[in-house]
Parts: C-alpha cells; sequence; structure tokens
C-alpha cells in the first residue's frame, strides 16, 4: 500500500461516522474507481470512548484536530468538526498551509472565509473540496463546477434545508401548527434543540452563498443575502396558498442581473405540480438555469450520515485520482467581486394576506392603493366576517398579485397599513412562478 492515499478525519460523528461505513463496505471498490487504495491513518474526536462501531486501534487518535492537520502521514484532511471559526478554521489553514488537500462538509467555514481558503489551497498546489457542504448527498457543486461549465448561468434556486421542508410539508399535510411540527422535528433529530440556524434561514443562506460564487463567477459573500426564516408562515397562510394553487417552501434564490446580484432567503409560494414544489420532507431541491442547457434540478437527500457522506468520499476519490480543479471553478484571484443589485430588484408576483374591518369601503381602498402603484390583482380570496364581544367584526382578504416589482409592493403596503381599514399587521410572501 504504498501508494495508498492517507485520509485524516476531524470529526467522528454522524458523518464521519457515516464515512467510516463506506471505507469499510466499499474499500476494494474505491480502491478500483481511484486507481489506488484509500487508507484512513489518523482521526480526531472529542471523545476516544464512544463506541462508534468500528475499530480504530489501529490508527492514530489526536485530541486536537490541528495537530492531525499537520501530521506526517496524513495526505488528505477531512474536516467534519463545524463551524465557521475555532478548530475547524484552524484544522483546514493549517492542512493547507502543510501541502495537504482538505474535504470539508462545512457550509458556514465557506461562506466567511471560503475565498482565502481558496486562494491558500491553490498557492500550494493542492485541492479544497467540498460536494458535501450544500445539499448532502445531491452532486450540485460538481455539476456546476464541471457538468455546466459550457452554460452561462442566469438563476440559481432551491430547497437547501430539509428542517425546514419537513417542517412545512407536515404543517401542510397534516394540518399542524409550525409550533407543533418543529417539536415533532427536535424530536425525530431532524431539528436541533436551537432550531434557529435551520428555521431563520442562516444555513440556506451560507449554502447559497457558495452556490452563487459557483454559477456567476464572484467572490463568496453571504453578508448581501437578504434573510427570511419560516418562523412566521401560519397555518393559514398554508391553507389559503393551497386554496389559490400554490405550496410554501423556504427557498434560496441568486439571480444575476446586469446591475448584479440578487441573493435572498424566504418562505415563497410555488405553483402546485412544478417540480420544486412536490419536494417533500426532507428532501432538498436545486435548480439551475443555464442559456444551452435550460433547466436542471437536482433532488435528493440533503442531509443525514450516509448521504453526506457519500459526497464527502466522492470527494476523497477526485484527489486519489489526482484530478485537481480551483475551489470555486475558476482560480480565486480571478473571481470577480461581488456587486449586489439595486436593493429589493426582485420582480414576481405576491401574497398578500390582510384582516380588514367589515365595512363598506375597505375592499375599495386596498384596490385603489393597488391600483395606484400599478399593481394587478391575479386572484382574490374573501372569507365571511368574524366577530366578538369585545371587536368589531373583521373578515380576511387574501390577494395574489401579477408580476410586479418589490419596492411597489411594499410602498402598497404601507399606504394600506396608514388607510385605518386594516387590522394588524398585513402578511407578504413572494411567489416564484418558475
Amino acid at each position: 500500500m504504498d501508494n495508498a492515499l492517507r485520509l485524516g478525519i476531524a470529526g467522528l460523528g454522524t458523518v464521519g461516522t457515516g464515512v467510516l461505513d463506506i471505507l469499510k463496505s466499499h474499500g476494494g471498490t474505491l480502491a478500483t474507481r481511484a486507481g489506488r487504495p484509500i487508507a484512513l491513518t489518523a482521526v480526531s474526536a472529542r471523545t476516544r470512548k464512544k463506541d462508534r462501531g468500528h475499530d480504530l486501534s489501529k490508527v492514530d487518535w489526536f485530541d486536537d484536530p490541528v495537530a492531525l492537520a499537520a501530521a506526517p502521514n496524513v495526505d488528505v484532511v477531512v474536516e467534519l468538526i463545524g463551524g465557521e471559526a475555532g478548530a475547524a478554521k484552524q484544522t483546514v489553514e493549517t492542512a493547507l498551509a502543510n501541502g495537504k488537500h482538505v474535504v470539508t462538509a462545512n457550509k458556514a467555514l465557506l461562506a466567511h472565509h471560503g475565498v482565502a481558503l481558496a486562494k491558500a489551497a491553490e498557492a500550494k498546489g493542492v485541492s479544497l473540496n467540498f460536494e458535501a457542504a450544500v445539499a448532502g448527498g445531491i452532486p450540485v457543486i460538481k455539476t456546476l463546477r464541471e457538468g455546466l461549465a459550457g452554460n452561462a448561468v442566469r438563476k440559481v434556486f432551491g430547497i437547501m434545508n430539509g428542517t425546514c421542508n419537513y417542517i412545512l410539508t407536515k404543517m401542510a399535510d397534516e394540518g399542524r401548527s409550525f409550533a407543533d411540527v418543529l417539536a415533532e422535528a427536535q424530536r425525530l433529530g431532524y431539528a436541533e434543540a436551537d432550531p434557529t440556524f435551520d428555521v431563520g434561514g442562516f444555513d440556506t443562506a451560507h449554502k447559497l452563498a457558495i452556490l452563487t460564487s459557483l454559477a456567476f463567477g464572484t467572490q463568496v459573500n453571504v453578508e448581501s443575502i437578504a434573510i427570511e426564516g419560516i418562523e412566521a408562515i401560519t397555518l393559514e397562510d398554508i391553507r389559503n396558498a393551497a386554496e389559490l394553487g400554490y405550496k410554501i417552501k423556504l427557498l434560496g434564490v441568486a439571480v444575476a442581473h446586469a446591475e448584479g446580484i440578487e441573493q435572498r432567503v424566504h418562505a415563497t409560494l410555488v405553483p402546485k405540480g412544478s417540480p420544486v414544489s412536490e419536494t417533500d420532507g426532507v428532501f432538498n431541491a436545486v435548480v439551475v438555469k443555464g442559456d444551452f442547457v435550460g433547466d436542471l434540478m437536482l433532488e435528493g437527500r440533503g442531509a443525514g450520515s450516509h448521504p453526506t457522506a457519500s459526497a464527502v468520499v466522492a470527494d476523497v476519490v477526485d484527489i486519489a485520482r489526482g484530478f485537481r480543479l480551483p475551489t470555486f471553478g475558476i482560480p480565486a484571484a480571478r473571481l470577480r467581486p461581488y456587486v449586489s443589485a439595486p436593493q429589493m430588484a426582485h420582480e414576481g408576483g405576491f401574497y398578500v394576506s390582510l384582516t380588514l374591518h367589515d365595512r363598506p369601503g375597505a375592499v375599495a381602498s386596498v384596490a385603489r392603493i393597488l391600483a395606484d402603484e400599478q399593481i394587478s390583482i391575479e386572484s382574490i380570496v374573501q372569507r365571511g366576517a368574524a366577530s366578538s364581544e369585545t371587536a368589531r367584526a373583521t373578515a380576511p382578504f387574501i390577494l395574489i398579485t401579477h408580476n410586479t416589482l418589490e419596492p411597489a409592493i411594499r410602498k402598497a403596503i404601507a399606504r394600506i397599513e396608514k388607510d385605518g381599514h386594516v387590522v394588524g399587521n398585513p402578511r407578504v410572501i413572494r411567489i416564484e412562478r418558475l
């Protein structure tokens, strides 16, 4: 095994253990496909006592992952620690400085430090591979970096967080509240005890920032993403959307405009029957619009031990074959500076949910304001009034607009709020007609 590619794995959680499973199950096949054996020589984790289902007695154990990254018997450092700073960042930087290839599943690290790390890797002539960082086992990185090299990509979007997709699917299918389904997702291990990173849209934003760089050849810029989560989505919104022919999904969307790049993460109405709308549960889906290939959608499991480990091992095999590309498809020094499109450049339809005082002139006032802002209405749902002993009668009023610019709808909503006919805050959700 003199020509074996020697791996050091930093982090033996669910994904790290999944990598061990694949190496054990398919070691011979991997050697054949890679043209050389792949040997595990070192590991690092928080505790040695945990039973991971594998005999690790013959590999070097490092309590400090940074020390593993500098070990002479390691050719490739597989970083599965997680987090944008701390041990994960130090481990990757040390590996690259020592001329070692790196494979990582760490989207936060790449979203915040990807360009600097890419420059470090390229300076040393080594690979920094990260297929597992976006959409788990779905080969979206390889697709953008290699398969679509002959295309100019104009838009990339999709469902990139399985936790949010699971919650929204359960709410729609079972008529349950956000809080109820979130609690279930936490019990099942789909959501963390503190779910903010997922349901707040930040996980999706990290993944979108990486895809944006690959798709458009720009420097990674997570700070420019407009982020909204799904915490405010109600069962009423989901029912209204269904009645109007839509489902609600959390999407990450990046679009190239002449003026710059538009990046946004938010709950979105998508038409029933469209491919993305049929991606349910913990599954992810990413759509790429290229000028020659047209629309391409990749769907699959976006997280989990074995799907994510599958992507990690694919990156390792590429390194074993001697296949190396610039980290973001082109040399890091040639990535264009990120330029944001004008604020709120989004053009599309909008779902608007209002609670109006049930009195003459309320609906007419809303219609007049929308007309003033050149916003036309595609469809309306108006339900009967509800009343109580302590409040005047009110009535739900839901509408879908034709395509309009976001500044126009925001201006109209501000005027509607001041007009005296609305109870509470209007609810506005973007529509992607795909």
